[in-house]
């Protein structure tokens, strides 16, 4: 979704600060800021917890990558968060998915049951990223496929935890307008 105007400007890089706390974001992301971390940045304390959270979803988890991108993407088009999705779709593709599968997300309904295109276990990671995005609530028999596609109990809680956490990274791009770089 195209947005006018950023809410809050951009701290130019050579203000940015603490030192440390932008050495520790680059490292992350292998040497580049994105305009996220800039708009982070205003809150040095924010960013740091940011970054550390968010290291551990990216780089930590026992949840196969391509699962973990396609519920990201999967939020990212279900809040309209272009942001969101212009990073994710590519390390999508690096883990495994394909373009038709990104393309097939903006008609998320027939996607859910597009069983030519995503897996029972893509379908059953659709289907609770949809129902934790707009409904919050999980249904039992929602979670019961999720757990028939997932056996380790560790991979169901993190497959959760990434689609809580891109539905509040997604909801802090879009509120404060934060522009692709």
């Amino acid at each position: 979704m195209a947005h006018s105007s950023r809410r809050i400007p951009l701290v130019p890089d050579e203000q940015l600060g603490p030192v440390d706390v932008v050495a520790a974001i680059r490292q992350r992301r292998g040497g580049n800021l994105l305009n996220l971390d800039r708009m982070l940045l205003t809150s040095p304390a924010y960013a740091v917890g940011w970054n550390a959270f968010l290291g551990a979803v990216r780089n930590a988890l026992s949840l196969e990558p391509k699962l973990r991108e396609l519920a990201i993407c999967a939020v990212a088009v279900l809040n309209r968060a272009d942001y969101e999705l212009l990073q994710h779709a590519p390390e999508f593709l690096q883990a495994g998915g394909t373009q038709a599968q990104l393309d097939a997300l903006q008609d998320y309904a027939a996607a859910l049951h597009d069983d030519s295109l995503f897996a029972s276990t893509e379908r059953a990671v659709l289907e609770l990223t949809l129902e934790m995005t707009r409904s919050v609530q999980v249904g039992d028999a929602c979670f019961a496929r999720l757990q028939q596609a997932l056996g380790s109990p560790q991979q169901q809680v993190e497959l959760v935890g990434v689609i809580a956490a891109y539905n509040m990274v997604s909801r802090f791009l879009e509120a404060l307008r934060v522009a692709p770089e």
